[in-house]
């Protein structure tokens, strides 16, 4: 058997983490990850249709969708789905079509059942990011986007230095620090089909980057929304 390495996740760590989050996510992460989730959702309803979102936690970005997408929440913490289905209950979201707990990295889903798989702030909490992401484009139907508002770590310099210090006390937490944007990059050109269109950095101190990601072969490719080049914005 192999050893974790101390960038290393695994399933069970990171259940235990979210689980000990649940209580206090929103109060905690709300306001800090606003702008990433407006920017997420604004993309997704770009596309429209049924949108997947893959780490919905407490569900705190349900009720910001348009009642013209059709919305399915999928969570490895049950504690947090809890909350997120409290909410579903409160706000009378008839566009959310239900909420399961599940693996990212093992979806129940059969092949395009989504136009938009949207995941916040999740690729670098999952044991294998590359795995995960390849299940987002099963997933996904041509023409569809994958929307991520993901931690892009430094390259170099002082941040990259902290970054890699403070990983092992990360990793408790239930994230990675260290995680380049060239994981990304890669796993897009080894993707047969997935074009990167998009990076674009967030709030807070930038640290933070919406990526897209549109899948070949559907009515929307080539659309001003789904232009097959990278576009990045500082």
């Amino acid at each position: 058997m192999s050893t974790l390495s101390h960038t290393d996740l695994d399933t069970a760590t990171v259940t235990k983490a979210y689980a000990r989050w649940a209580p206090v996510y929103d109060l905690v992460f709300g306001a800090v990850f606003e702008r990433g989730r407006h920017a997420a959702i604004a993309a997704a309803e770009r596309v429209g249709g049924r949108v997947l979102e893959v780490g919905v936690g407490t569900g705190i970005s349900l009720p910001q969708y348009s009642g013209a997408c059709k919305i399915s929440g999928i969570d490895i913490s049950a504690p947090m789905l809890r909350k997120a289905q409290e909410r579903v209950t409160e706000f009378g979201l008839s566009n959310v079509e239900g909420l399961w707990v599940m693996d990212a990295e093992h979806l129940s889903f059969p092949d395009a059942s989504f136009d938009v798989v949207v995941a916040q702030y999740v690729v670098t909490t999952v044991p294998n990011p590359e795995a995960t992401l390849d299940e987002f484009a099963r997933v996904l139907k041509p023409g569809g986007e994958i929307v991520l508002v993901s931690r892009v770590g430094a390259e170099a310099g002082l941040r990259r230095s902290l970054e890699h210090w403070f990983q092992p006390a990360a990793r408790k937490l239930g994230w990675r620090t260290e995680f380049s944007f060239e994981r990304y990059a890669q796993w897009a050109s080894r993707s047969a089909g997935v074009i990167l269109v998009e990076r674009r950095a967030m709030p807070p101190f930038g640290h933070f980057s919406l990526i897209r990601f549109v899948k070949e072969g559907g009515a929307n490719a080539g659309n001003e929304n789904n232009t097959p080049a990278l576009r990045a914005a500082s």
